[in-house]
Parts: C-alpha cells; structure tokens; sequence
C-alpha cells in the first residue's frame, strides 16, 4: 500500500479540547491523488514505486497539456486525466492492491499517525550572514565598521585560500525540506483535509507530500 499522498498547504489554525488545550495545526488539503504511473521491481524500473497525480478543483483539458505528457497520460488507457501535480513515491514493497486509475484519499490517515511533510521553503532572496546563518553581529559603538560583516573568512599564510563550503552570504530559502516528527490531530475524509499537529515548510498553497513516518 502506498504509504503517502499529495497536498496543498491551505494554512495555519487551531484545535481546542474539552478541556481548554490548545493544539496549533497546519491544515492541508490532501488528495484526491489518482494513480498514473506504477513501477515494480520485476519490470524495467528495477524498483517499487507509484506515480500520483494530484486531482485539483480546476480540472486540466488535454489538449492544453504538451506533447509529451499527453503522450504519458493516453498510455493510461484514457481513464486518468491530465494533471498540473504529478510526483513519485518509492515503495517498500510491490503495491499489489493498487493499479492504474484507483484514487488515493486522505482516509489513508488516522488520528495520531506519526508523519513526515516534504515541502519547499519560502524563498528569501538574497541574504547577509546574519540572517542566513545567524552570526553574531558585532560591536555597535567607538566607531565599529563590523556590525554586521561576516568577520575572517580565511588565512594570510597558509593556505591563503578560502576553505569550500564557508558559511557566507547568499540565496537563502526555496530548497526542498523534510519536517519529521509530526502528528496527525485530525483527519476530515470528508473534505480532503488533513491536519497536522505543529508547523510544516512552504507558503499556503504550495504542494507538499505527506508520508507516513518511517522512523520510531
């Protein structure tokens, strides 16, 4: 069984308890995803794995989709539509209880599943060593010039270089993040919502993968 599903980030709220407990969750829209793709190890992949495409509000129309990917998804036989979304998730194990076409829900999910969410940061720009790496800035008063520069990078004699993979300046944010350690508060088949006890990567909007969690 395939073990994660496509979602997009909708946002941050809260969960109140009987008791008055308050639990800040992300709230993420998760699936329908519907399976376009299926690799087995047997086959010329060599590996496990199943191809999802996320099913969104606005439905994609073929003829707007390039050739290639038209060509991709007419091998499905004409029973998957085209989708904007499509992503890979490896398998442990052949999915023997899912073939092209069937639909992955939310309800893949219960309460209090431990899960991972595989995002993209928010994109800072470009950005000094201070907020990118958070260096201490330097002396404010008599004059200091050295607020917040980077301070020696290197060496006069030896090796008169600076060493690969100094911490400087630079392009900061939009890579990809994993966030372990998460907890499923609450899960609503209903409306494809799932959410998720704490804060996970991306802006609201952006596609994320939830998956179960592999590590105890």
């Amino acid at each position: 069984m395939v073990n994660g599903i496509i979602g997009k980030k909708v946002g941050m709220t809260q969960l109140f308890a009987p008791d008055g407990t308050v639990t800040p969750v992300t709230v993420i829209k998760a699936g329908p995803c519907v399976v376009v793709q299926k690799k087995t190890a047997a086959g010329a992949d060599g590996y496990d794995a199943v191809q999802l495409g996320l099913v969104e509000d606005r439905p994609v129309r073929l003829k707007n989709v390039n050739k290639p990917m038209r060509g991709h998804f007419e091998k499905t036989g004409g029973g998957v539509p085209p989708t904007r979304v499509l992503m890979e998730l490896r398998l442990d194990s052949p999915a023997d209880d899912l073939n092209v076409g069937d639909t992955v829900l939310v309800n893949l999910f219960a309460d209090g599943d431990a899960v991972e969410v595989v995002g993209r940061s928010k994109g800072k720009g470009f950005q000094g060593t201070v907020k990118r790496h958070k260096f201490n800035r330097g002396p404010e008063s008599h004059g200091s010039m050295n607020v917040r520069a980077p301070g020696s990078i290197g060496q006069s004699a030896y090796p008169s270089r600076v060493i690969k993979g100094t911490r400087s300046s630079g392009h900061m944010g939009d890579a990809r993040v994993t966030v372990r350690g998460l907890t499923v508060a609450r899960v609503d088949a209903e409306n494809h919502l799932l959410m998720v006890r704490g804060a996970v990567p991306g802006a609201n909007g952006s596609v994320v993968v939830v998956k179960k969690s592999v590590r105890k």
